[in-house]
């Protein structure tokens, strides 16, 4: 349902957004002739804590001895002698670490075991709780204290924690700490609008929702009415007439985009993390403020509730949240496309609580879907009480009918990203512009992560576990699945800094997208020291996606080569690796070279043609390493302990220094070896063109022609008088094209389709019909629509 649609819709229920109350946490609406500030902070440890759950449900009891376990193994580790300097052996403090944060999140633990019914602690931990609390203030968290290290510690990791524990142990806390550990959050989050250490610097997405989050806790647990009016205002930027506002679709930098994307750090695709957080923020201010003095009002909250199904859902398979929207969180030990992908679905549950309809029933039947399609990492194992307690009502309930995965395809023109759905399989593409960054590291984070952002490619089918399964630490960082790649070796890079970005130079990067169904993919890939370049594209169809490389030159003096295949076989795999109907060696450490291959089959992947042959170099390897080689941060470090997994490559060698390399191939995923071989005798494909100034294919059975033009150039029946990208199919009784500019560098293109037709059916505002008949003439006006599609239709 289009959006404009589900906003008039909810206008019409009187409900333009989301008022959630607290109903179904089971405690009413708060009651304003009562002390409102206690009524929220009470609704609040219900949020938290699942509020009336019956503890002997059999549900919540892996949860319970969790939450248990892990509090009372903070508890008899804690250190309570008079001479401590830290809390924690293992969380020293130090004027560069961000271990007094992370000893606030253990006492917020604390704190919420002591709150949740079911817990079983060992006698009461308050008087340790508040010496600890004391403790901190003192020594690593007050407000003469200046800021050192990562900023995220001191204005967003231990101030959220703090409040937390203040808020479920106010029975512990008089009137005078609760006062003194407020200064201390006064004084690093004064203003939810803005960085502390920056003042200049006006917080955007993510960030701007956690301050708002915290300052709306710091009112409530100080009883402060103007602290949050100021979080609810925060959230619109009403400081700056919105210019900031989470509610507001931006054009550039931070936050939503009308096509989908999502971005943090001004250049990186972020919905996986960074957007994770902005919904889970959002829905919780929601939810907590929903019915009170402070219910969120802003007319615009609708981009919110519409990101969901544009921003969210395009990237979750099965249950999981993919790693290309995921940054540099994909060296993350403890995160992981599965937990991010079950954080996606906490918060789009806790949105349903409250919305109105279209938009709670619908994120009911994603959630559903997601919840019952993951088949690796069940979301009930590791949920918390609360969100055991959602995830239950809308699994127990006959009426909500999980939304099934349906095929379509997705080009986010805004954040370099494509998603290509299909019946058993998904295609995703990393891609990166002069706009977007290849990729980021820093803060001892994603130390390899190179060329995540250089066109790698992610197949997702049957093998729920394939990125999950230690992938990242194990796998052979430079040689991702997708990139065109110099065999010149890269070193990690270091742990210290800030965080940092990676751009790329390249401005054609992006496509055009067929009734999202299908679409051609671009990407002038220039690589990081300009030693490597390469026009690659990707055809995405029904039951294939077409591979193209062309003017491949590298100048470092090092072979250069395309990465077909490198999948995760885990502990033990041997799955057969046949190629032109010979079966290999499932021996580790077995390697051939092959010249001039028609076809290659992977089982429990699927087939891959080869229509220009080339050289191809497969190998089976054993890899070992471990989480701490590509993340050393404060509080996501990785553990040393090695981990080997079994992988199986499949490489195209370009040579050394080529001029004018090439290569093309064909991905089948699910394809039989029988029907891998029947395809390369008849791949219903034809590559039109292959070279650095036109790329082109012509499906037979989707009945497409798709090109890529680097410059003006013709093929297939298709002339574009500059770069462009184009799909023209037939459609019954209909004529169908599809036209972008991804490079962003002319205002308007010329494109010729030789094909007869009838009369205008429909066209974008930015397409001018200039001539029909024999061949079909348009002119669209490219300027300022950043790589956008646009579309004409005709009778045929």
């Amino acid at each position: 349902m289009p959006s404009f649609i589900r906003r008039r819709l909810l206008l019409q229920a009187g409900l333009a957004g989301c008022a959630l109350t607290a109903v179904d946490l089971r405690l009413g609406t708060p009651s304003r002739a009562a002390d409102e500030f206690d009524t929220l902070r009470t609704r609040w440890t219900a949020m938290n804590t699942g509020g009336a759950i019956d503890p002997a449900e059999p549900e919540y009891a892996d949860a319970l001895a969790r939450l248990s376990a892990d509090a009372q193994g903070f508890l008899d580790t804690l250190d309570t002698s008079a001479t401590r300097t830290a809390l924690w052996p293992d969380l020293p403090l130090g004027p560069t670490t961000g271990n007094f944060s992370i000893s606030y999140t253990r006492l917020r633990t604390i704190a919420l075991a002591r709150a949740t019914q079911g817990t079983t602690l060992s006698g009461d931990p308050a008087e340790r709780l508040v010496q600890a609390l004391d403790f901190l203030n003192a020594k690593a968290y007050n407000e003469t204290l200046p800021e050192t290290g990562n900023w995220w510690f001191w204005e967003i990791g231990a101030p959220k924690a703090l409040l937390d524990t203040c808020a479920f142990a106010v029975d512990l806390l008089d009137a005078d700490r609760v006062a003194k550990y407020l200064r201390a959050v006064d004084r690093f989050v004064p203003d939810p609008n803005r960085r502390t250490n920056s003042p200049s610097l006006r917080e955007t997405g993510a960030n701007r929702v956690d301050k708002a989050l915290i300052v709306a806790l710091r009112g409530i647990v100080g009883k402060s009415a103007d602290k949050v009016a100021a979080a609810r205002d925060a959230l619109s930027d009403v400081a700056e007439a919105g210019k900031n506002s989470v509610f507001t679709y931006v054009t550039s930098g931070d936050g939503f985009y009308r096509d989908g994307s999502f971005v943090q750090h001004g250049n990186l695709a972020y919905v996986g993390t960074y957007g994770n957080v902005a919904l889970g923020g959002v829905a919780n201010l929601f939810a907590l403020l929903g019915g009170s003095t402070w219910q969120i009002t802003d007319p615009n909250r609708s981009v919110i509730l519409d990101a969901v199904e544009a921003s969210f859902a395009p990237f979750v398979v099965n249950g999981l949240m993919m790693d290309s929207v995921s940054g540099r969180a994909i060296s993350r030990e403890r995160a992981g496309d599965h937990r991010n992908g079950h954080g996606t679905t906490s918060s789009v549950l806790l949105l349903a609580g409250g919305a109105a309809e279209p938009y709670a029933s619908r994120y009911k039947e994603l959630a559903k879907g997601w919840i019952t399609r993951d088949r690796l990492s069940d979301y009930l194992t590791g949920a918390s009480i609360p969100e055991i307690s959602r995830a239950k009502a809308v699994l127990d309930d006959a009426a909500v009918v999980a939304a099934p995965a349906r095929p379509r395809h997705f080009q986010f023109h805004n954040q370099d990203r494509v998603v290509h759905r299909r019946d058993g399989w998904t295609f995703a593409l990393a891609l990166s512009s002069k706009r977007m960054a290849r990729y980021e590291f820093g803060n001892g984070e994603n130390l390899r992560g190179w060329y995540v952002g250089d066109g790698m490619t992610y197949l997702y089918n049957d093998d729920h576990s394939q990125y999950y399964d230690a992938f990242w630490p194990t796998v052979d960082a430079q040689r991702m699945p997708g990139t065109t790649v110099s065999t010149k070796p890269r070193q990690p890079h270091g742990s210290g800094g800030g965080t940092g970005t990676t751009a790329a130079y390249a401005e054609w990067v992006g496509g055009a997208s067929y009734q999202g169904r299908a679409g051609a993919v671009g990407m002038h890939l220039i690589n990081h020291d300009k030693s490597l370049q390469a026009r690659k594209s990707w055809f995405c169809l029904s039951d294939s996606v077409v591979a193209l490389g062309a003017g491949i030159a590298g100048t470092d003096g090092y072979a250069a080569e395309t990465v077909v295949e490198n999948r995760n076989l885990h502990v033990d795999g041997v799955a057969a690796l046949s190629i032109d109907g010979t079966t290999h060696p499932v021996d580790q450490g077995w390697s051939g070279s092959f010249e001039g291959p028609r076809w290659a089959h992977l089982d429990g992947v699927g087939g891959y043609l080869f229509p220009a042959g080339g050289t191809l170099r497969a190998a089976r390897t054993e890899r070992t390493g471990s989480w701490r080689e590509i993340n050393t941060g404060n509080d996501t470090a990785g553990s040393t302990t090695p981990i080997t997994r079994r992988y199986l490559s499949l490489v195209l060698d370009h040579g050394v220094d080529p001029v004018d390399g090439g290569y093309a191939y064909i991905l089948v995923p699910g394809a039989t070896k029988r029907r891998t071989a029947e395809l390369a005798r008849d791949p219903g494909i034809t590559v039109l063109a292959n070279s650095a100034t036109v790329q082109a294919v012509r499906s037979a059975r989707d009945q497409l022609v798709l090109a890529n033009f680097w410059a003006a150039g013709s093929a297939g029946g298709i002339t574009a008088t500059g770069p462009a990208s184009v799909v023209a199919g037939k459609d019954g009784p209909t004529l169908r094209i599809a036209v972008s500019e991804p490079s962003r560098t002319v205002q308007t293109v010329r494109v010729t389709v030789d094909e007869r037709c009838g009369d205008l059916v429909s066209k974008d505002a930015a397409v001018t019909v200039v001539a029909t008949g024999k061949q079909i003439v348009l002119d669209i006006a490219v300027g300022g629509s950043r790589g956008a599609t646009h579309t004409a239709t005709f009778r045929r």
